[in-house]
């Protein structure tokens, strides 16, 4: 286990409307107010996105499985901002449902807003979080 403590920082709301790249817009935002560690909380809906939904069997590194969301999707979400190489990064984890089936996972690309995201971003003061490739995974895992 690895821990670090700290105080909230900074808080943000944000607005992102309809057609809007949410994964893209937070990047910026971040990069152009310079948090290098915080959290996002999010509600909305998105019309598109693609997110990981797991590994296809339980094994090192992780083959992964990707989804595609081509419909209006409610949406729940929480990511980490990250210090990375070339600046803060985020990792997006969020449920996404429409009628009666959800997905849950890592969504990483294409996130298009559907009339409304909220996003509250609250920076970590005290400490960064940073993100370094894992070996043995492949994966940008966080380093504190």
């Amino acid at each position: 286990m690895q821990y670090a403590a700290g105080t909230p920082g900074r808080i943000f709301y944000i607005r992102f409307d309809h057609g809007e790249d949410l994964i893209s817009g937070l990047q910026t935002f971040i990069r152009e107010h310079q948090i290098q560690s915080g959290i996002i909380q999010l509600i909305g809906a998105v019309s598109k996105g693609n997110l990981v939904t797991g590994p296809r069997i339980t094994v090192l590194p992780p083959d992964q499985v990707w989804q595609s969301l081509d419909e209006a999707h409610e949406l729940v979400g929480i990511a980490i901002i990250r210090s990375g190489v070339d600046g803060p990064i985020i990792h997006l984890h969020a449920s996404a449902g429409r009628e009666k089936s959800a997905l849950t996972g890592c969504f990483r690309e294409d996130m298009s807003v559907y009339i409304v995201i909220e996003a509250v971003i609250t920076e970590f003061s005290g400490f960064i979080i940073k993100d370094k490739t894992d070996e043995q995974t492949g994966l940008h895992l966080p380093v504190v």
